[in-house]
Order: structure tokens, then C-alpha cells, then sequence
């Protein structure tokens, strides 16, 4: 008999998972640092138009959105059912624009604020009236750079 038994030839190692939990929480702050949360949520509908001539957006850090529309389902017993502007997370009437854009404006950068631009969401089926509002609240603090942000499509389905 001996004392020392044959090693079997072909058993495979048995795979080490010592390092699992390193590579879990490497990937867990990866997400972590690189996801973006979003900041605002959309108060009011939001159907936006089409337009055949569009152009993106490049730097989301130099636009300053406002949203019009109508105030969604569980808004519209306290607000009713009219157009409304919505800035960051609250409604607001077309005289609070201005205060809003500059306040947006001083939390920029010094080199970002002379190219900030302010970027209209509005519903489809909102009034004219509210955006010559909103407007003229913008030429009154010099925001002069106005997007009106649109899916692209053809125009005359706007009609519809």
C-alpha cells in the first residue's frame, strides 16, 4: 500500500470567486458616477408638432427649457384645463418668465451666459396668445436665442 495516492489527470479547477464582489461594486459606482438623473418632470401635455426643417440641439447644458400645455389629468381639477407654463417643477404665469430666465442664468458659467437658449416645448393644440406672452417676457431680459422644439414629420399634419 502506498501512502501517496495518484493525482487524477483532467479534473479542471474549480473557478475562484474571490474577486466577484470587487468586480460588483466597480460596476455599481461606474453607474453610479456616469447616470444622469433626471430633474424636471413634465407637469403638462406635451404633444409637440412637426416640422420638416430641424436641427439638434448639440450642448444640453446651454438650454434653458419651458414647457406649455395643458395641465396633465391629475392637475386639471386645481388648475383646469387651459394652457399652462410650466418652469422646473411648478406652474407659472407668463409675467414669472423673466425672473425664472435670469435666475437660470446666473447659475450658469460667465462664458455660458451670453450663449444660453431658451428652449419652448408647447403643446400642439396651446393658444398662440400664451407664447407672444412668453415672448415678450424673454425680450425683456434679453433671452433672444428661442428654440421651439418639434418631432420631425410633415408640417401640415400639425393641421389635423
Amino acid at each position: 500500500m502506498s501512502k501517496f495516492s495518484k493525482k487524477k489527470d483532467g479534473d479542471i479547477p474549480a473557478v475562484s470567486t474571490a474577486s466577484l464582489p470587487d468586480i460588483v461594486f466597480m460596476l455599481l459606482f461606474f453607474f453610479m458616477t456616469v447616470t444622469v438623473m433626471k430633474d424636471t418632470s413634465v407637469n403638462v401635455q406635451n404633444e409637440l408638432p412637426k416640422a420638416s426643417e430641424i436641427k439638434k440641439l448639440e450642448k444640453k447644458d446651454r438650454v434653458i427649457t419651458i414647457y406649455v400645455g395643458a395641465p396633465t389629468q391629475e392637475y386639471q381639477k386645481l388648475f383646469g384645463t387651459e394652457a399652462k407654463i410650466q418652469l422646473n417643477d411648478k406652474f407659472s404665469n407668463p409675467s414669472e418668465v423673466g425672473p425664472y430666465i435670469l435666475q437660470e442664468r446666473a447659475k450658469k458659467s460667465e462664458d455660458l451666459q451670453n450663449v444660453l437658449t431658451t428652449s419652448l416645448k408647447v403643446d400642439r393644440k396651446a393658444n398662440m396668445g400664451i407664447i407672444s406672452d412668453i415672448k415678450e417676457e424673454l425680450r425683456k431680459v434679453n433671452a433672444l436665442k428661442v428654440n421651439y422644439t418639434t418631432y420631425e414629420g410633415i408640417a401640415f399634419d400639425n393641421l389635423r
